[in-house]
Parts: structure tokens; C-alpha cells; sequence
């Protein structure tokens, strides 16, 4: 298990894009709106989040029409998904070890 507490990188642990990860995983796709106002956000500081994740590959944008509007929608690449999954079996692990402790 020790290879696993330095796999995951520090644009994918870092708490904020965490956060990014787990709501995208959770609801697949969500605007950038939507976004700013579930984790109270600045514009500057939720974009420069939002690309730090998809210059790493975990997320991707794309142009979506929501009535007559068109937004900026992000979501999760495969590798990011598939990557959330590995932290969570990770975390079930420790979860696993400190039950056997007790």
C-alpha cells in the first residue's frame, strides 16, 4: 500500500480541485456557474482550478446550449474518472485497515 500514498499527484490532491473532481464524478456534467456557486469561487481562482485539471487530463470543457444561451460546461475524461475511482478504493482501504486495528 505505500506506492499508493504517493500515486496520486498534487493537481488531482490538491483540496480545492479534490473538491472540482468529486462534485464532476458525482453529477457527470456541471457548468461553470454551477460550479463557482457550490464552492463559492471567484471566477479567476475556479478557472485557473478548471484548467490545472484539464492540462493534467482529468477534465475536459465543452460549449453547451442552455436555452438561447451558450455555457461552458466541464466534466470528467475517462482517465479522470477512472482516477477519482482509484482515490476512493484508496481511501476504502485505509478505511478497511483502521477497522481491522480496532
Amino acid at each position: 500500500m505505500a506506492e499508493l500514498y504517493t500515486r496520486f499527484d498534487g493537481v488531482f490532491f490538491e483540496k480545492t480541485r479534490l473538491s472540482l473532481v468529486t462534485l464532476l464524478y458525482r453529477e457527470e456534467k456541471l457548468s461553470f456557474n454551477s460550479l463557482k456557486s457550490r464552492l463559492k469561487l471567484s471566477d479567476g481562482s475556479l478557472y485557473s482550478h478548471l484548467e490545472k485539471l484539464i492540462q493534467a487530463g482529468y477534465a475536459e470543457k465543452t460549449k453547451e446550449y442552455a436555452g438561447l444561451s451558450l455555457q461552458t460546461v466541464y466534466g470528467l475524461t475517462g482517465y479522470g474518472r477512472a482516477e477519482f475511482r482509484a482515490y476512493l478504493a484508496f481511501v476504502q482501504e485505509i478505511l478497511q485497515i483502521e477497522e481491522v486495528r480496532k
